[in-house]
Parts: C-alpha cells; sequence; structure tokens
C-alpha cells in the first residue's frame, strides 16, 4: 500500500471513526469538559465581530461542502445547474465564505496568543485547533485560483473527480485513485480538512453537537411584570 491510498484510502475512516467514537466517549466520560470555552468574559475585545464572522464562515462552508459534494451530478443537471455554473457558485461561495473563517479565526487565534487574559485561560489545544482551521481556510481558498484556471479552459474534470471521491468515502467503496493526478493543492486541503475530524473529539469543537437547535422551536416565554401596591 503506498502513501496516496494510505491518506486517501485509509486516513478518511482513521479520521471519521474518531470523530465518532471519540465524541461519544468523550460524551460518556468527560462531560464536564464539553462546553465551548467561552472567553467572552474574560475580554469582549473584538470577539463580538470575530465571532460572528468565524462562525458565519464556518457554517457557510460546512453546508456548502455537504451540499456541493454530497449531491449526485445528475441532481444537479436536473436542475438545471450545468458544471461551469457549479464550479462557478462553489468558487464565489468558498471564496467568500472562506475569507470569513480566515479573517474571523485569525483575529481570534491572535486573541488567544497575545491577550494575556485569554491566554491564561487557554488550552492548548484550543490555540491548536483554531490555527489549524484558519490554515485549513487558507489552503481551501489557493485551491480557487487553481478552479479558475480550470474554470477558464472549461475543464472541470477535476470538480467532477472531487466529488466522485468524497461519494465513494461516504458509500465505503473509496476510490483513492480519482485523486492521483489532481492538482496537490487540493490533496492539502483534503488532508488539512480530514483532520479536523481527527482532532475533533479532542477538541472545543464538541460543543457543536450541544447546539441550541431547539431554541428555534421552543414556545415563547411569558413574563409578567410585578405589581406594587
Amino acid at each position: 500500500m503506498d502513501l496516496h491510498t494510505l491518506l486517501f484510502g485509509v486516513y478518511p475512516y482513521l479520521a471519521l471513526a474518531t470523530f465518532v467514537l471519540g465524541s461519544w466517549i468523550r460524551f460518556d466520560h468527560e462531560q464536564y469538559t464539553w462546553k465551548s470555552d467561552s472567553s467572552q468574559l474574560l475580554s469582549k475585545q473584538y470577539m463580538r465581530f470575530a465571532s460572528n464572522v468565524f462562525h458565519i464562515g464556518i457554517l457557510g462552508i460546512f453546508f456548502g461542502h455537504l451540499v456541493g459534494l454530497l449531491t449526485p451530478h445528475s441532481v444537479f443537471l436536473a436542475l438545471g445547474i450545468s458544471d461551469a455554473a457549479h464550479q462557478g457558485i462553489a468558487i464565489f461561495a468558498g471564496g467568500v465564505f472562506g475569507l470569513m473563517v480566515i479573517l474571523g479565526g485569525s483575529i481570534l487565534w491572535l486573541r488567544r496568543l497575545f491577550n494575556p487574559r485569554v491566554r491564561a485561560a487557554s488550552r492548548w489545544m484550543d490555540i491548536n485547533i483554531l490555527g489549524w482551521l484558519v490554515l485549513t481556510a487558507c489552503v481551501g481558498f489557493a485551491t480557487i485560483f487553481w478552479s479558475m484556471g480550470h474554470a477558464g479552459q472549461q475543464d472541470f474534470t477535476v470538480m467532477l473527480r472531487l466529488t466522485e471521491y468524497v461519494q465513494s468515502i461516504v458509500i465505503l467503496q473509496p476510490n483513492p485513485e480519482l485523486l492521483r493526478n489532481i492538482d496537490t493543492v487540493y490533496k492539502l486541503h483534503i488532508f488539512f480538512g480530514l483532520s479536523v475530524f481527527l482532532f475533533f473529539p479532542f477538541t472545543r469543537l464538541v460543543h457543536i453537537w450541544s447546539a441550541p437547535v431547539g431554541y428555534l422551536f421552543r414556545a415563547y416565554q411569558v413574563v409578567r411584570a410585578k405589581r406594587t401596591a
């Protein structure tokens, strides 16, 4: 088994298995560490802007990848979305949301590094995971320039092969050969992205599992003012 097959045929399942089982074990054994560890009370400087920009960017990137990579090619064609339009949307959305992650994440990362109060309350993994997410976004943003070059040549082969590769992983029929001859920058982005899943259970990112979605659907809270005589 060569390094390419190991990285893109085996590593994805190692990362995803760690993501699921690691999160489960941590929730079962270390529930007191299952939190976002927000540092807003320690320092509010740049926090609101950076946090909002970062989280909007992350959500956009996540759902963009989810829809763009896991939707069958035939569905896009049935909806009237050509390969050129598909790649154009991916370039535009990836650029906007990627820049948001880089900007917001960099501010949060530097804040964790150089704000004395925040640094004192931060674990090394808090700092490292932010840096890794920003680095992953930077590599992802770099792929845009290659994608623009392919789009200019009306060559959508790489986009289709990336989609087929991700879908092959999901259906448990990995085909790393689809990535064999594509540009290295795409391979780096895939490796960095998979590593986020590998690190996930050991970081503060686990709070994503506990996102308060129920708040969107809960009943209104009735508040009555106390009357004074």
